[in-house]
């Protein structure tokens, strides 16, 4: 599996600016402090994040960064792949060579990993991370077949 540092990071740094943007900009020195993530790693990631348009910069006095869409409508999933991290327990990044530049046997098992974890995150939503830490709840989703069954048994 690789889930690298910057994901991590990533999702960490925006649910500290989540927490903390109550009626201002939170500075990127200041997610530095509380998260001991290094300023210039924060920059990197906020560009990115910026492009992506999940934050916004404010320039000036009083400046740093907001998150520019409601947090609800932002999932773990998004925030990873706006740092361009990769989810992939494949050994062949999903080209199918990864044995004599040919399929392996076990593909189909760690393809069908990814789309697990890639599900799972995109169930997660900032909001949810931010409710979690704010009431000391656990993020549980639930898994695919319970949900079917809460679906079906909420329909009666």
């Amino acid at each position: 599996m690789r889930l690298t540092t910057k994901g991590r990071f990533a999702v960490t740094a925006m649910l500290d600016l989540a927490l903390n943007e109550v009626d201002r900009p939170v500075t990127l020195a200041g997610i530095s402090e509380r998260q001991e993530i290094s300023l210039s790693y924060l920059e990197q990631l906020f560009s990115r994040l910026r492009r992506n348009g999940l934050v916004k910069s404010v320039r000036g006095p009083g400046g740093g960064y907001r998150i520019a869409i409601p947090p609800e409508d932002i999932s773990v999933s998004d925030i990873i792949t706006a740092v361009d991290e990769q989810i992939d327990a494949t050994q062949c990044g999903g080209n199918e060579n990864c044995h004599e530049e040919h399929r392996c046997m076990t593909h189909d098992l760690w393809a069908s990993l990814n789309m697990r974890i890639l599900e799972h995150l995109s169930g997660v939503s900032l909001a949810q991370l931010v409710s979690s830490q704010r009431g000391g709840d656990k993020v549980v989703i639930p898994e695919p077949k319970r949900r079917e069954r809460i679906a079906e048994a909420m329909a009666v």
